[in-house]
């Protein structure tokens, strides 16, 4: 008897398992039609930076790798104005420098940001 409830247990749980296999498997294969149609080649979209479609290769990033010492300096330049530097030194984390706006100064992005001081005055004499 022990050995006739095993065997409908092992049959219950292999049913329960292969059931949904089969009925997933009838689905798939029934919901592909026959008269497939190869879809033409589509090119991919064209850059686009600020709205403006990039087909002039002068306006992609211009990258310049310089050693400087023990660190590695890459340049990231469009149009010849330098946007943004990535500084990696020899033993550390590389860090981010570019720039908040064309006139203004370099703004680290990184690990380890520069510390921010306040600077107030509370008491003059």
């Amino acid at each position: 008897m022990k050995s006739t409830v095993m065997q409908n247990l092992k049959l219950t749980a292999l049913l329960m398992f292969t059931m949904p296999l089969l009925l997933t498997s009838n689905i798939i294969f029934a919901a592909q039609p026959n008269d497939l149609e190869l879809l033409e080649q589509v090119q991919p979209p064209p850059k686009v930076i600020d709205g403006e479609a990039l087909e002039d290769p002068a306006l992609e990033p211009q990258i310049t790798i310089r050693k400087k010492g023990a660190e590695t300096i890459e340049e990231y330049r469009i149009n010849g104005e330098m946007y943004m530097m990535k500084v990696t030194p020899e033993h550390g984390v590389p860090y981010y420098l570019h720039k908040e706006d064309s006139n203004g100064g370099w703004v680290n992005i990184g690990p380890n940001p520069p510390l921010s001081v306040p600077k107030w005055i509370i008491f003059r004499f």
